[in-house]
């Protein structure tokens, strides 16, 4: 394995196990109940815009091709907010559990939607690593003590919010890779989430402006804070570095991360216990990631 190609494997899972830490620490924040999950969206949409901008001030001017704004724009929607806002809205209709089986679609939506999109090739291999990490993300799913929060029964519009939330972001791991080649991962993610800004203040400015901010308990202002600066400006700074490195079924794949992170926390914290059958399942999980690492396909 070249450097480049090591360096997006990182990425990618630096960026999906701080989305598994931020999964404890949003719901910690939701909680809490001083800021709504649409408002907390473009909390962290304003402050990542702020950090990208700020960085891009000292880095070499990028010139966006005209022509490329409204896919930066059409990105942003697909990548950004509707995947939050689905997602926002799902887990107050659907069950932990079967949030996670669904959210677990991810990468097999991005393998085939970067077969018809991008021509990627779909190997028996490529094939055969999806489903066995798929095999592991269920028996840790079925195996493991699942955090409070969701609902207690699982509609059918759960289902469908849940459904658009992951075909949504495999759509943006499986289509615009070329247009992030084109720019510097801070020149397109400063425009990608002032976009998002854009697109959220309609639904959030009412939420922002009640909002009691000098009564939010410190503890809680750090957990907004890592929200912010590490669970949206240094995941969503590491997800296109990845995208540039490796294949977008890769990519997809270390979204598989998230579960198993979950389920490390709850250990540590004596929600969960450890068992063969979860360490089995990191097996699997892994194994079907280097197994499509190996395929033809999998090389850029």
């Amino acid at each position: 394995m070249d450097r480049r190609t090591l360096t997006g494997h990182l990425a990618a899972a630096g960026a999906y196990a701080i989305f598994g830490l931020n999964i404890v620490i949003n719901k910690d924040v939701a909680n809490s109940g001083v800021v709504t999950p649409i408002a907390m969206f473009t909390l962290r949409a304003v402050g990542a815009t702020l950090l990208f901008w700020l960085i891009s001030c000292f880095l070499p001017k990028e010139k966006v091709q005209a022509g490329d704004f409204w896919k930066i724009a059409l990105a942003s929607f697909v990548g950004l907010f509707v995947p939050q806002l689905t997602f926002l809205k799902a887990i107050t209709m659907a069950t932990s559990i079967d949030t996670s089986i669904l959210g677990s679609l991810t990468p097999v939506f991005t393998m085939f939607i970067a077969a018809a999109v991008l021509k990627e090739p779909l190997t028996l291999k490529k094939i055969a690593g999806v489903a066995t990490s798929f095999v592991g993300v269920m028996l840790l799913i079925f195996n493991s003590v699942h955090f409070k929060g969701g609902a207690e029964h699982t509609t059918i519009m759960g289902v469908v919010l849940l459904l658009l939330n992951t075909l949504s972001f495999a759509t943006y791991l499986g289509v615009f890779r070329p247009l992030i080649n084109r720019y510097s991962v801070v020149s397109f993610m400063k425009w990608m989430f002032l976009f998002s800004i854009v697109m959220s203040l309609p639904f959030s400015a009412r939420d922002l402006m009640a909002m009691e901010y000098a009564a939010i308990p410190a503890t809680v202002a750090w957990e907004i804070g890592f929200v912010i600066v590490f669970a949206t400006f240094v995941a969503y700074f590491l997800i296109p570095c990845g995208q540039k490195r490796i294949r977008p079924t890769l990519v997809g794949m270390y979204s598989y991360l998230q579960p198993i992170i979950a389920v490390v926390i709850s250990i540590i914290a004596g929600l969960d216990r450890f068992t063969p059958v979860k360490v089995l399942a990191a097996v699997l999980v892994f194994g079907g990631v280097i197994i499509v690492n190996r395929s033809r396909a999998a090389k850029a």
